[in-house]
């Protein structure tokens, strides 16, 4: 789904808030294939190759990204957010598709940033109260953009290093 600025308040925050989430996730940032489109071209069997032991392979990466996005959506809204997809926090292991496949990861990266996205909308719009400031709430989603820039560019590395 996208998180287009069309689908968002007019306000300056909203605009501005939008526009910074869609320069990490998508769609069309200027700098490179953002983290929407870094995922698009990934096979099941690239999501989950593993570069060396120990390492994150893309599906992990990919999980790790919903789950912050999941994150800032809660300390953003001051709300507990649902469960996640996963049992745990912050870095899941996977090494096949046993607990999730592939459709199923991506899936869940889009449900986190599009939820993302609309309450980011919302408390701009003032539909949903949030308790933090302005400042506080422009830190929080420009660090989630910078997470996903820096996932992307390493998901186009992994690309790479499998020769796809």
């Amino acid at each position: 789904m996208s998180t287009s600025n069309a689908a968002v308040s007019a306000t300056p925050e909203a605009q501005l808030l939008t526009r910074v989430l869609d320069e990490g996730y998508g769609p069309a940032a200027w700098h490179g294939p953002d983290l929407k489109a870094a995922l698009a071209d990934v096979s099941p069997e690239l999501a989950f190759w593993r570069p060396s032991p120990g390492r994150h392979n893309i599906a992990e990466v990919a999980v790790h990204q919903a789950y912050c996005a999941r994150s800032v959506r809660g300390q953003l809204s001051g709300m507990a957010p649902e469960a996640f997809v996963l049992e745990g926090e912050d870095w899941f292991e996977l090494s096949g598709p046993a607990r999730l496949s592939w459709s199923q990861i991506q899936a869940a990266v889009d449900k986190e940033q599009s939820k993302l996205a609309a309450v980011v909308a919302d408390i701009a719009a003032g539909r949903v109260q949030s308790k933090l400031s302005e400042a506080a709430r422009f830190s929080l989603v420009l660090g989630i953009t910078c997470h996903a820039v820096y996932h992307a560019g390493q998901i186009q590395l992994l690309k790479r290093l499998h020769g796809a």
